[in-house]
């Protein structure tokens, strides 16, 4: 039963039906759920605790992991997403205002910097959190992993993306060698975590492009990146769990690649001044499941009705390979009415 008024957007959702994991495993297995499903990468911090409410009884270094959960239940979902603190790897400090620079914050420059460069340690990544909340979990939720940004967001961090683009032409093998500093510890701590019961799929987050092409041409995404990205949908698949790309940008000259080579099971952000998710459903159903897509600007600036008959439409448009949600993520800049009537359409249809 659902305690909600109809169209009275600034009332948060108060989901009473018991999650089920199941669902979005149907998904993304590209064939009907149950019922409709959500999808979001991340929502915000104060939405989080408005959703969850109190949590004061957790203990104090958990209480942000379980209002984070409870969150994600008490709005409909069937999981929550989660990065395992205590593994990232370090950079110079980034100035950051509205936007961050692409350049900022690089650690390596040449040889003798990424040999004088120390590398993180995927084990001291916190894999007993993991242990801790599963008794937490409510029943038939499960937890979504991803990784301290992707193999290609990071070795941006770590170089600059204007010196890598250089540095791809001076130095190849320097380049190959950072690649595979950043991925092999990546898959490193994916392995660690798709092991655990807890854990119910991974998310491969790591945005690839510009609105207008990828951010290096595919042939060196094929041969730097890619790989890397394979290898931990492996390791997902090899542990019977799914895999789902979260990267943002046009990638239609890549979409073979994600789908037939790297063998992604969901991919997740989408634009309208790239392709609108519902062009995007049409063209891939079939291949691969696609989750959210409500273009995140449109979901800022528009009203809460257009919101509402934009989701219903997408609802009834995709009934099988398709969760609803936002193009990227819900930030603290969307308008709490807006985000419940994106998703108060796939609500009103558990009744």
């Amino acid at each position: 039963m659902i305690e909600m008024v109809r169209h009275n957007w600034k009332t948060l959702p108060q989901v009473h039906s018991e999650p089920d994991f199941n669902n979005i495993l149907s998904v993304l297995a590209r064939s009907t759920p149950l019922r409709p499903t959500l999808f979001e990468f991340f929502l915000n911090d104060p939405l989080y605790a408005r959703l969850a409410g109190d949590v004061s009884t957790e203990p104090d270094d958990l209480q942000p992991h379980v209002t984070k959960i409870m969150g994600f239940r008490r709005a409909g979902y069937d999981y929550a997403t989660i990065l395992l603190p205590g593994f990232s790897f370090l950079t110079a400090d980034v100035h950051k205002v509205q936007t961050v620079s692409l350049n900022e914050g690089a650690v390596i420059r040449d040889r003798a910097s990424f040999d004088a460069y120390v590398w993180p340690d995927p084990a001291a990544a916190d894999y007993k959190l993991l242990h801790r909340l599963l008794p937490i979990l409510p029943r038939g939720m499960k937890l979504i992993v991803h990784s301290p940004f992707g193999v290609l967001e990071n070795v941006i961090r770590l170089v600059g993306y204007e010196n890598l683009c250089f540095m791809s032409v001076d130095d190849e093998a320097l380049v190959a060698d950072i690649f595979e500093g950043v991925g092999s510890r990546l898959v490193e701590y994916y392995k660690r975590c798709v092991t655990h019961e807890a854990v119910g799929a991974i998310i491969g987050n790591d945005d690839w492009g510009f609105k207008s092409q990828t951010m290096l041409p595919p042939e060196q995404m094929r041969k730097l990146v890619f790989p890397w990205h394979r290898e931990w949908v492996q390791v997902a698949h090899h542990a019977g769990k799914p895999a789902i790309l979260h990267s943002c940008g046009m990638l239609t000259e890549v979409m073979d690649d994600i789908i037939d080579d790297m063998k992604y099971d969901g991919k997740h952000s989408y634009e309208d001044a790239i392709q609108p998710v519902e062009e995007a459903y049409d063209q891939y159903h079939d291949r691969i499941a696609i989750l959210g897509g409500i273009d995140l600007d449109f979901v800022c600036r528009s009203r809460p009705e257009a919101i509402y008959d934009r989701s219903s439409r997408m609802l009834a448009r995709g009934s099988c390979s398709y969760a609803l949600g936002t193009g990227n993520s819900v930030p603290e800049y969307v308008p709490v009415e807006n985000y419940v009537a994106m998703i108060q359409p796939a609500i009103e249809r558990r009744r």
